[in-house]
């Protein structure tokens, strides 16, 4: 273990402090991010789609052409549509 991550290392126990860039798993909950994504959907308007999900292959390939078009090429993941 290094010690950065080693809380027993710093004085009184003390944790480091959490950044950004931080690796840690998040303690969020499939049903709590789905729940963010209904708040998101209803106060702003907003749809968060996984494209895995979506069956419809016509449909898919629009989502994944117009998010290209707005925010560019996915750097990981799978290849959707090709």
């Amino acid at each position: 273990m290094s010690i950065a991550n080693d809380h027993r290392s710093l004085p009184r126990g003390q944790r480091p402090p959490r950044s950004g860039l931080d690796r840690g798993l998040s303690p969020t909950t499939p049903s709590a991010i789905t729940a963010m994504y209904r708040r998101a959907w209803h106060d702003q308007g907003v749809a968060m789609l996984q494209v895995e999900e979506i069956s419809d292959p016509l449909l898919r390939q629009a989502v994944v052409n117009e998010a290209v078009r707005r925010w560019g090429r996915r750097n990981g993941g799978k290849l959707h549509g090709r």
